[in-house]
This record gives structure tokens, sequence and C-alpha cells, in this order.
């Protein structure tokens, strides 16, 4: 399989050269030059397959043979080693939990396949290559727990200064050795347009090989096709009319769920459903794209004004909007809305939700209320405990911690502060040494 970039299709890479690069050299994200087929009868007989098992069978065209089978159904295993688990909440609204890894959200299952991948392709290599990753919260913390200590690799972190919660902070700058954080005072927007900006300087290249670990590289952005699969082999005998309801900030997570449909996964239809950074709901509406600059809210992993992946959305649709609006619907909703969600549901269905998952809970509603013959699945992306100091006051003594976490809130936060400016983060990744001598250059 080769990869070529949305801004000039003629340039084409293995999967290997898209996962280490990150993102082309033309600042294109990278797209699978064909849409595989799966097997109907693979389809048809789901509920025969381990979870390990589906997510080799959806992923393997897409890596094609640069990683042997035998290595590729390790990283697998290794990436889908908690469960993902579908909660019923009411009629016709059931809740897909995807928190159950090791930070706690959906993004360890891309963060894990993805250092599985980069382990593989650098194991023989002498000079350490940097994942550098904007966060606007969950990212961060699940690239820090893939990465960790895996040889070769250096992680750069940056984040938003007191635009992520407190346990999200301390996932992303307590673990030292290979990990290091850079606080940016300024919007996840401002911390993302650094990170391009550096993968195109040649001069920070020559001293710290680049790559992201983003929802823009394929090996972060494709495995989330994963846990679509385990959630209809849960619905799929009594529900055959099924949508999802997807939280939406960088739009990386649904397109994985469009890929999902597009290789064979029966989906109905799904929602983006977005916070007050509504770029996408208003395209929907004018079909013109119009970005403002991002809004800090309760679900701050979604703050994101300029979604790189919607590109990718585009892509999978032929850039034909009628053929898109048929198979995505999109709202946004405030915070007044996420935290009486929050409430409501908990008080009525006690079930707890964390802002993100009572965006996308609300995405579904309404979709649900135009289509009332559908069975829907929102998903739940991240523990209502990464989220407890903004909760509702009302259900905050409700959210259950983990007992995993509670060592986090003990640790030492380790961050270098700086402004978002590019030539200052330019300056500190020139210089930035590392704990782990064994790692640094």
């Amino acid at each position: 399989m080769q990869y070529y970039s949305l801004q000039n299709p003629a340039h084409k890479v293995s999967f290997e050269t898209a996962v280490t690069e990150g993102m082309a050299p033309d600042k294109g994200l990278y797209f699978p030059e064909r849409i595989p087929q799966l097997d109907p009868t693979f389809l048809k007989n789901l509920h025969q397959y381990s979870d390990q098992e589906i997510g080799y069978e959806v992923i393997r065209e897409f890596v094609g043979e640069e990683i042997p089978e035998a290595q590729l159904r390790k990283i697998v295993a290794d990436t889908l080693h908690f469960p993902f688990p579908i909660q019923k909440v009411s009629r016709a609204t059931y809740a897909l939990e995807l928190f159950h890894g090791p930070t706690l959200a959906f993004k360890d299952v891309g963060a894990r396949f993805m250092a599985g991948c980069l382990g593989y392709f650098r194991r023989n290599s002498k000079k350490p290559v940097t994942v550098l990753v904007a966060t606007s919260g969950d990212t961060g913390a699940a690239v820090a727990s893939g990465f960790y200590n895996v040889p070769g690799v250096e992680v750069v972190i940056l984040y938003p200064s007191r635009m992520v919660s407190t346990l999200q902070e301390k996932q992303l700058t307590t673990l030292g050795g290979n990990i290091r954080a850079l606080e940016i005072l300024g919007t996840f927007d401002d911390c993302q347009q650094i990170v391009k900006t550096a993968f195109l300087d040649q001069e920070i290249q020559a001293k710290r090989p680049l790559t992201s670990a983003n929802s823009i590289n394929v090996a972060r952005w494709l495995p989330q096709m994963f846990y679509y699969f385990l959630a209809y082999r849960q619905m799929k005998a009594a529900h055959p009319k099924l949508v999802f309801s997807v939280p939406s900030g960088n739009f990386g997570n649904i397109c994985a769920g469009m890929m999902a449909a597009a290789i064979g996964l029966p989906v109905s239809h799904f929602i983006a459903a977005t916070n007050s950074n509504d770029t996408i709901p208003r395209f929907m509406q004018t079909q013109e794209y119009k970005p403002g600059r991002a809004v800090p809210t309760l679900s701050n992993a979604m703050d994101v004004a300029d979604p790189s992946n919607f590109v990718r959305v585009l892509e999978l649709y032929g850039k034909n909007f009628p053929q898109l609006a048929a198979s995505m619907s999109a709202y946004s909703f405030n915070d007044k809305d996420t935290a009486r969600t929050m409430e409501r549901v908990y008080k009525e269905y006690h079930y707890m939700l964390d802002p993100h998952g009572a965006v996308g809970y609300l995405g579904l509603q309404q979709y649900l209320a135009e289509d009332p013959d559908a069975t829907g699945v929102f998903l739940e992306t991240a523990h209502p405990v990464k989220f407890e100091d903004t909760a509702p006051k009302a259900i905050r003594d409700e959210i259950h911690t983990p007992a995993k976490v509670m060592s986090l809130y003990g640790k030492e936060k380790s961050s270098i502060v700086l402004p978002a400016d590019y030539q200052a983060v330019k300056k500190t990744l020139l210089q930035l040494e590392f704990q782990n001598s064994e790692l640094s250059h």
C-alpha cells in the first residue's frame, strides 16, 4: 500500500515513510492510494473472531508487507489488550466506552499502534527519531504512555497552558526519561501550527529527525477503525440500522469510522458532535470552510477550530458534498448544554459522562429526533475522572477514581513554559536534552 499527499497526489510513499515522516514535505496529509474491501464472509462471521484477529484483518492491507505478519499481529495484540464494552444508557442509545486503556482515553489505541510500528521501523537505527506532537489533552497522555522507553524514540509534547485538565497534565508531564513537555502560552491551534512548521524546518530535521503522533499520522489515524468493528460486533444482531455519534475536535476519530465504513463496515450514518468550536457544523450548512480561533470549553480535547483531518473526510467522499451530507450530520453544543446533560444523564440513567461523551450523547439525541428508527452509539472517549476538576458540582463527588491514577496526583510536574512563538520553540528543540542518556543525541 502506498500513500499520497493530499496536497500533491503525484507524491507517493510507502507506509513506513508515511509513518516516519508523519506529514508530506509539502505539508499535505497522507492518504491511502486505494480503499481495500473486506471479505463479506469475514463481516458476516465477525462474532467468531477475537478482538486481535479483527484488528489484524482490518489493518493488514493498509500496512502491506512492510511489517511481517507475526510482528504486525503482535503490535495489534499489544494495542488491543484492554476491553471496549458497549453500555446501554437508554432506549436506542448506547455508549461505546473507550477509556479502559492505560491513560483512560480512546487515543491509547492509536498511540500504542503507532509506537509499535515506529519501534519496528527504527529497530536498527543508530540515530533517535523525535515524535513531535501537539495535544489538546488526551493525545499527549496517550503518546507519552505509548512511547515511554521505546528504544530509539524521543517524544516532545506541546500543550496549551491551563487548557488541559489536572490529570491530563500530570499524565504528560511526569514520566521523564524519553518524554518532554513544552507548555505553550497559547491555544491548541497554536501548538498544532508550530508542529506543522517544525516538520518543514530543515535545520531542525538535520539535528533531530521529526515525526508526528497526532492523528495526522496514518499509524495514529487508521487503527481507530478497530473499535468501530468491535462495537458493531456487539450491536449487530439486534440493531441493523446503526449510527455512530463521535465527539469531534481534530476529526481523526470520525474519519477513521468513515474509513471503516468505506472498507465494508455497515454503518447507516455518522454524527460529528462538536463543542462551541463549530467550524464543521457551519461548513455543513454553508459549504464554506471558515475556521476562527479556538475557544476553550469543558470538552477541551475538542477545542480545535481548524481540524486537520477534515481534508481526509473530504477526500474519502471525493470532495462530493451531497455524498458527505448523506453520510454525516454535524451539530455543535455549548458548555451549558454539556454540563446540563452530564447532570441529567447521571440523574436519570445513573450513567456518568465525561464532557466529550456528553457532547457525543447530545449529537446522537438530536439525530435520533430526526431518525427515530435508528439505533445510536455515542463514543465515550475518556474516563470522567480526567475532567473531575471541571465537572458539574452536583455530580463531582460521584465520579469514581481508578486506583491506577491515584498515584499521579502526587507526582511533580515537569514542563518548559514557552510563548506561542515558533522561534522560541525551535531554539528549545535544537537544545533539548533527554534524561535518558541512551536516547539522547
